[in-house]
């Protein structure tokens, strides 16, 4: 008990209700409680019958995310047990968030960790496994264990786990030699178990991101990574009875003359089997589970007289089961007739009733406000708890400490909840200061006396207060009004860096050679000359030619990406084209670079206004955002202010996908220039975006004396002029409009600051007006196209720029679902949307058919408001079909993928894309970002049509829109097609072409070394190659790292190696992620490094024949001759200088009468390097003035 549960007892209700649960006289109805007092009873009352499982059952899945919120001040640990989507159970794919959360629950039970667990009804309708069977399929492995490492694997694959080269997110596993990953569901981290012959050696939990190990442990559990699971035996008994009866219902359908439905049963039933032989494990199995099953049970037979049972609202509860049964029967009778299910599918939940009839047996309260209804369960007894909210004091700590002080006259008991620990203790010395008894308690320390107020720390909703036994408990959010949906967030994980440009890289695929141009990747090619085994890239250029390039050189080589996704034309091996090309784009980039450079040197030195420091108005306002802003919204808006409050002028450009929350920044920026009296323009591409803006700007604003207009040409000319003379006169504070704002006879009498959405979809003559308006003012640009990291860190020293890479903490992740087209599911999707007063996207990308598919729509839904839209309209009739749409008139819009830029509407909460499979995956995931922006589950359903797809493209892409769905790797492909599209965008159309040219990688790195020139910092422009030749095999066995892709990676990241701590870790990674290393990897680690160290000393060859090492240096390289002396100095007589035609070091191993072993001679070459690298002087700059 705590001192939140503890006075409860003393009502006489709550006390009888705890005797009527140990004497098991239930079930029993306490009615009286509103929102947080029935967390408050539920606690009290199963501490008091001391139970160990509470359940809590409630109507939705919004009302139960409320509870646990509640639910987390008595327990920390409180989970959710998702609902499934019953309906769309066909989709192929899922997201993997729902049964991670479930398996999270079963893990409790199976562990029989006492637990608070919620769910909705609809979640408890599902047909289970008993928890015994899933138990007996928990795998425990425990180092010095014996494992045959195929049968595990096979083992893991029945548990629904899947194989993959590399372990990137939950449910997978890989294996590598003796190394074995997993990534249970049930777990934060990947585990690494490492094998000695069939012994587990060690077990580590590794990190996603950088794949090296964290900390070692002894045993691990691996739960199941699916709900329902099936061996061999089970699986061959259960496609018999399946079989037997699609044979029989086909029979009976072609004699009906229904021979499309017997097609579709034909087919639909043959394309489960082939999927469960191709994917094995589950692959949507989870309507065929009674074939499978004969004994399913609830999730409530998981339990049992240790537990106790709360229904809350059992009357919406029914109305609930009610619908959703309906809803049900009405599909499975829909689907049966047109041949899409069995009849056996259509079982596979259980009736609501049936459910309440169980609940009904157990030990089970029932709670409810009003209500004395308990509908199908018949109650013992009732109890009715007289109980009030507080009314909130919206930030009048006046008004609070009158009541207060009432309450300690009257003899409360009184707790105040705060959700920091440093509030609660200022809140006791503010209340002492107004002559209250008040003190810091913990929640589970001692009770409040009578008249005494406590603080204490924790989350409460709302406060509530028992007249009948004089306590009161008040949450901050009855006194500082609007609740903080507070979330704690993971910390970002380092970067791989740059690893992903070359990941993905296929046989086919075009690369770039820095020396050579654009070439297509032909494969690793194994070549051993004299026993010496190197792996060489084969690429091969125009006219047939191929370059091999060594493994230690990929350095050079880069992936080919363009925005348009255009093929390249290959260059010639020798040829002059690509020098030409290569002058070319550095003459442009230098054009950039001196303009960039110019343009802020020149602002630098000119005076804006300075504002002053954050008034308390700015962090009252402030702390009224509802959500909390992530770490890179906090810096962005910390650089904004900073901006502002010095003497230059602000220039700033702030950008972050959809959604992260640009938007705020600008509003906080604006709120402290119109605190010093500034007015503020807000500049957007399209009048629906201006409205939108208008609308989050004054709802923002709305309790502060602020003037918020916006300009588009929906106002009338009477408006028009109305707001320029207001304008004028400065009764306006912030003005938000299209181009419109920039016409010349608008006039503003103190314009401070000037905020720019999307800049890149403004005309030239638009920007030219932009720059006059801007001259002195501060200036604020918001972009959606990420910008890459690259060429952010090249533009950080010009231009300000701000990033937001962190997404918001996405309330509810959005359910993905992959499936065939399907009009029944297309008919209930939307349906469903309909019936949360939701509304519709769908994604149809042919203009020709648009309005024929909105038609058909229209036919399957005559209820439903539909409408189209695509670029080809007329932009006042897009306009206003949009219009329409976000003021709610439309339900659903049929539209091309305009809609990928732009609004955001939070009503919309299901998207439907058609055809998903030719879009590409960046396309698909700004799409998909549309909906998912409200605190309700969003759906995204990406349908194709099977019957047009090869099989194995289409497993291709469902695997790559699988990992999409949980936004695993798939994720990061997308970003990088969205980057360069930033890149362009930043950098202007221009550019765009240059950059294509070149290659988006190779193209950052000249405009890095361009910048630093201007910049007078030292620049390496080594134009030379450097080759190493040593009598060594330096690969990487494909026995080693099997994975083709991995293997190609590992290359590169080898080949960039740049000092010794850089190659230890590596070697270290090597051994952690792939076991033992081999002598040849050893080998290509350090001859990499000593091509590295090699080519800033200037050299470009080093030879090594027999005992001799010839070191030759670039013609153009200045040595230093004092530096030179001491190196041969150091060496004795073992090293010669030579210099004439050619200048060159002279090195001799051994003691001419052994042989040195090339792994010796490896080891003395990297010393060597090391000691030759400050002999060579560093070129002066010389910097244009």
């Amino acid at each position: 008990m705590n001192l939140l549960t503890e006075p409860l007892l003393e009502l006489k209700e709550i006390s009888e209700a705890v005797n009527h649960i140990n004497k098991k006289k239930l079930p029993i109805l306490i009615t009286g409680c509103m929102d947080a007092e029935k967390s408050n009873i539920i606690e009290t009352i199963s501490k008091a019958a001391s139970k160990r499982h509470k359940i809590i059952v409630t109507y939705d899945e919004i009302r139960a995310r409320e509870i646990q919120t509640d639910m987390k001040l008595y327990d920390k640990k409180t989970v959710i047990y998702p609902a499934k989507d019953i309906m769309f159970f066909s989709a192929d794919v899922h997201g993997n968030a729902i049964v991670s959360g479930r398996l999270e629950v079963l893990k409790r039970l199976v562990e029989n960790e006492p637990s608070t667990v919620v769910l909705s009804l609809e979640a408890g309708l599902d047909r289970v496994l008993p928890l015994s069977y899933v138990k007996e399929k928990i795998v425990k492995v425990s180092t010095g264990d014996s494992f045959d490492i195929a049968k595990l694997s096979k083992r893991l694959a029945e548990l629904g786990f899947e194989k993959t080269s590399q372990v990137s997110g939950k449910g997978q596993f890989a294996v590598r030699g003796d190394i074995f990953d997993i990534f249970p569901l049930t777990e934060e981290t990947p585990f690494r178990l490492e094998f000695w012959g069939d012994e587990i050696d060690t077990i580590r939990a590794f990190d996603v991101e950088s794949q090296r190990s964290i900390e070692n442990v002894e045993e691990l559990l691996i739960y199941p990574a699916t709900e329902i699971i099936i061996d061999e035996d089970r699986k061959l008994e259960g496609l018999k009875k399946l079989n037997k009866e699609k044979e029989e219902v086909y029979k009976k359908l072609r004699a009906d003359m229904k021979t499309e439905e017997a097609a579709r049963l034909n087919s639909t039933i043959e394309e489960f089997k082939d999927n469960l032989e191709i994917y094995g494990g589950s692959f949507g199995i989870d309507s065929y589970i009674n074939y499978f099953f004969d004994e399913t049970v609830t999730f409530f037979d998981y339990f049992n007289d240790e537990d106790i049972f709360f229904i809350d609202e059992p009357v919406r509860i029914e109305e609930k089961g009610k619908a959703v049964s309906f809803e049900w029967r009405e599909s499975m009778t829909n689907r049966l007739t047109k041949g899409y299910i069995l009849s056996k599918q259509a079982d596979t939940i259980w009736d609501y009733k049936q459910i309440l009839g169980k609940l009904a047996g157990k030990s089970t309260v029932l709670l409810s406000l009003l209500e004395t209804r308990t509908g199908d369960i018949e109650i013992k007894k009732r109890f009715d708890v007289l109980s009030r909210n507080i009314n909130p004091y919206n930030n009048s700590f006046e008004m609070l400490v009158k009541d207060l002080t009432k309450y300690k006259k009257d003899g409360y008991r009184v707790v105040v909840v705060s959700s920091s620990k440093l509030r609660a203790e200022r809140l006791v010395e503010d209340f002492r200061d107004r002559e209250l008894m008040a003190n810091y308690l913990s929640i589970d320390g001692r009770m409040p006396v009578e008249g005494e107020i406590a603080t204490i720390q924790g989350n409460l909703r709302r406060g509530f207060e028992y007249p009948a036994i004089k306590f009161a408990v008040i949450s901050e959010s009855d006194i500082f009004g609007a609740e903080k949906k507070k979330t704690v967030r993971k910390k970002k994980k380092i970067d791989g860096a740059s690893i992903a440009s070359f990941s993905e890289l296929h046989e086919g695929d075009y690369v770039i050679h820095e020396n050579h141009g654009v070439g297509v990747y032909r494969g690793i090619e194994k070549s051993t000359v004299e026993g010496v085994t190197r792996d060489y890239i084969k690429v091969e250029y125009g006219e047939g030619v191929s370059v091999f390039v060594s493994a230690t050189e990929l350095d050079v080589l880069q992936k080919y990406s363009s925005a348009g996704g255009t093929k390249p034309k290959l260059d010639k091996v020798g040829g002059q084209a690509w020098k030409k090309k290569k002058s070319k784009v550095r003459e442009s980039i230098n054009e950039v670079a001196k303009d960039l450079v110019e343009l802020y040197a020149k602002r630098g030195q000119e005076k804006g206004f300075i504002y002053g420091k954050d008034t308390v108005w700015q962090q009252e306002f402030e702390e009224m955002f509802p959500y909390e802003a992530t770490d890179d919204q906090l810096n962005a808006i910390k650089d904004v202010k900073a901006d502002m409050e010095s003497a230059k002028i602000m220039d700033r450009l702030v950008c972050g996908d959809v959604g992260f929350g640009k938007t705020e920044v600008a509003i906080r920026a604006a709120f402290k220039a119109v605190s010093e009296g500034k007015q503020v323009v807000m500049l957007v591409p399209t009048t629906i975006l201006a409205g939108q803006h208008y609308a989050t700007f004054s709802k923002r604003m709305q309790n502060f004396p602020i003037t918020i207009e916006f300009l588009s040409r929906f106002k009338s000319a009477a408006e028009t002029k109305k707001i320029k003379e207001k304008l004028k006169a400065g009764l306006i504070d912030i003005v938000i409009g299209t181009h419109k704002v920039l016409s010349p006879e608008i006039k503003y009498k103190d314009l401070g600051l000037l905020i720019i959405d999307e800049e890149q979809r403004f005309g030239v003559n638009h920007k030219e007006k932009i720059k006059k308006l801007r001259e002195n003012v501060d200036v604020l640009t918001l972009s959606a196209t990420p910008i890459p990291r690259t060429l952010h860190m090249s533009l950080a020293g010009i231009r300000d720029m701000s990033v937001l890479e962190e997404p918001p903490v996405d309330r509810i992740p959005i359910q993905t679902y992959v499936l065939e087209h399907d009009d029944e599911i297309i008919r209930e999707a939307i349906i469903r949307e309909m019936a949360r007063n939701g509304q519709v996207y769908y994604v149809y990308n042919r203009v020709s058919g648009i309005e024929e598919r909105a038609g058909k729509l229209s036919e399957m839904l005559p209820h439903v408001r539909i409408s189209y839209a695509h670029g080809q309209m007329n932009e006042r009739e897009l306009e206003r079909i949009m219009f329409e749409f976000i003021n709610g008139e439309i339900d659903v819009l049929v539209s091309t993928t305009i809609i990928e830029t732009g609004l955001d509407i939070s009503n919309v909460n299901t998207i439907i894309i058609d055809d998903a499979d030719k879009m590409g995956l960046s396309q698909l995931y700004q799409l998909r970002g549309r909906v998912g922006r409200s605190s309700r589950t969003s759906f995204a359903f990406l349908m194709y049509r099977r019957d047009r797809m090869l099989k194995e493209i289409a497993e291709k892409r469902l695997a790559a829109i699988k990992e999409f769905t949980d936004l695993g790797s798939g994720f990061k492909i997308a970003m990088k097609d969205l980057e360069i599209r930033g890149a362009g965008n930043l950098l202007g159309k221009s550019q765009s072409g240059h950059m294509e040219a070149v290659g988006y990688d190779l193209y950052c790195k000249m405009l890095n070394e361009e910048v630093k020139r201007l910049k007078g910092e030292a620049v390496s422009a080594d134009e030379f190659e450097t080759k190493i030749n040593i009598d060594a095999s330096a690969y990487i066995p494909a026995t080693y790292i099997k994975n083709e892709v991995a293997r190609l990676e590992m290359y590169k990241r080898i080949a960039a190696v740049s000092d010794d701590d850089e190659v230890s870790e590596l070697k270290d990674e090597l051994i952690d992620r792939y076991g033992e290393m081999p002598e040849a990897v050893d080998n290509l680690i350090n001859i990499s490094f000593i091509r590295k160290l090699a080519h800033e000393a200037g050299v470009t060859r080093v030879e090594c024949v027999d005992e001799m090492a010839k070191i030759l240096v670039y013609n153009e390289v200045k040595l230093l001759p004092d530096k030179v002396g001491e190196v041969i100095a150091g060496y004795e007589d073992k090293i010669k200088f030579r210099t004439g035609k050619e200048t060159c070091y002279e090195y001799k191993f051994g003691d001419r009468t052994h042989k040195t072993k090339a792994e010796e001679k490896i080891k003395i070459l990297v010393n060597l390097m090391a000691a030759l690298v400050p002999c060579r002087q560093k070129e002066e700059v010389k910097v244009e003035s």
